[in-house]
């Protein structure tokens, strides 16, 4: 085994990474290039769009929430972190308060905070065992592996309840609108724009999305289809020749607008006290809805059907947060920063379930071994599982994971969401 995957290993098992013998905090000029980097491409995304930006930032105050509800659980509960950073790979600048170091990190996937003793692989000073995590109840240790997840519900929760107390609940208004248009597509070049209302197709009134779809497949590619649309309270008419669908699919060939349709949404203000009811009882279903969506994304028929084009379902479609910042521009476009927070909190919220997965590296891995080892442990005789039977399955985990990875990014370019 090379040096490199025996570190990946014991990483992986341990929840995060060693400072070689020695190794001190980084500062001086490299902490100032590799801050300055980092600041130089959140202005960049900046001008690529507002609405980009603070989705990022608010994804890396998310990650650095999780990471600050293993910290702060594990020094409350008594166990010794070594180590908290933002990001992983090589060191960009770091510091020490007593005995823990804190920093950034160069590659932007996630962040860890380092506790001792994780795994029974874990070498620890003899001096510090009381303190490693292997060695406290099992309460403590499922409080603190869980904690990441608990903060993403919080935190999904308090954006929920700031958006609702401020603006309301988004609501159906009754009327479908455009919500997309595909550049250079007939639609795009009729003149409709993403926001318009849509008031008629061909003399026939559309009462839903899938009534738009509807009366655009009922006629053929190249047929000139008149239709009537609201702008800001302005009925324009509008003519546009339909294209062929080049999407793979049922629809493939069929007459094409270049149009993404769905219901017109409205702000509907509430009372404070109903936000925060609602900001909880809609948890509820946002959590339904994540499950939902780790059966889809992880189901690998539907994997091969979207790389291959069998399916086009942006709702089973994987993506990371390339594409998905990439759709920020429609939806602060149409919902503002209220619609970029509500976004956010469904974010968390499939974050915050999926991280619970029980498979390391994630935090349900760990959580998983937790509850055996509670299991298998007699009174006063605690049972440490044997970590190295578990590699085989974690190296697995994490070439799933990277799978994952690299078909979200395929598809976020192949075929982007919104």
């Amino acid at each position: 085994m090379t040096d490199t995957y025996v570190k990946l290993r014991h990483e992986v098992l341990s929840g995060g990474t060693d400072n070689a013998p020695g190794e001190e905090p980084v500062g001086g000029r490299r902490a100032v290039i590799g801050l300055s980097v980092v600041a130089a491409l959140l202005v960049l995304l900046g001008f690529y769009s507002t609405w980009a930006l603070i989705f990022v930032i608010g994804l890396l105050v998310s990650v650095f929430f999780h990471e600050l509800g293993h910290f702060v659980t594990a020094k409350w509960t008594g166990m010794k972190a070594t180590q908290f950073f933002l990001f992983m790979g090589p060191k960009l600048w770091s510091f020490r308060r007593g005995e823990t170091e804190y920093g950034v990190r160069a590659y932007p996937l996630g962040a860890f905070v380092r506790i001792i003793g994780m795994s029974s692989i874990d070498e620890v000073d003899p001096t510090d065992e009381p303190r490693a995590y292997r060695n406290k109840s099992f309460p403590r240790r499922l409080l603190v592996i869980t904690a990441g997840s608990i903060m993403h519900l919080i935190i999904a929760i308090a954006l929920v309840f700031g958006v609702y107390a401020v603006n309301g609940k988004r609501v159906e208004s009754g009327r479908v609108g455009f919500a997309s248009v595909v550049e250079d597509g007939p639609a795009d070049k009729a003149g409709v724009e993403a926001g318009d209302i849509v008031v008629s197709v061909d003399g026939q009134p559309a009462t839903s999305s899938d009534e738009v779809v509807r009366l655009i497949q009922s006629h053929h590619p190249g047929d000139v289809v008149p239709f009537v649309v609201d702008r800001d309270g302005r009925l324009l008419a509008l003519t546009a020749t339909l294209g062929s669908n080049p999407n793979p699919g049922a629809s493939h060939g069929k007459a094409f607008l270049g149009i993404g349709a769905g219901p017109e949404m409205r702000w509907s203000q509430g009372s404070v006290a109903s936000a925060g009811t609602h900001s909880v009882t809609d948890l509820g279903a946002t959590m339904s809805a994540s499950v939902g969506g780790l059966f889809k994304v992880l189901n690998p028929v539907n994997l091969w059907n979207h790389l291959s084009g069998a399916n086009t379902d942006p709702t089973s479609q994987p993506s990371t947060v390339v594409g998905i910042t990439r759709a920020t521009k429609a939806i602060g476009a149409e919902a503002g920063v209220s619609g970029i927070f509500l976004l956010l909190a469904g974010i968390n919220v499939f974050v915050g379930l999926f991280n619970m997965v029980p498979l390391l590296p994630l935090d349900g891995g760990h959580a998983a071994i937790a509850v055996y080892e509670r299991l298998r442990s007699r009174r006063g005789t605690p049972y440490h599982a044997d970590m190295t039977k578990l590699i085989p399955v974690t190296m697995g985990a994490l070439l799933i994971l990277a799978f994952l990875l690299f078909t979200g990014l395929y598809l976020d370019f192949a075929r982007p969401p919104g």
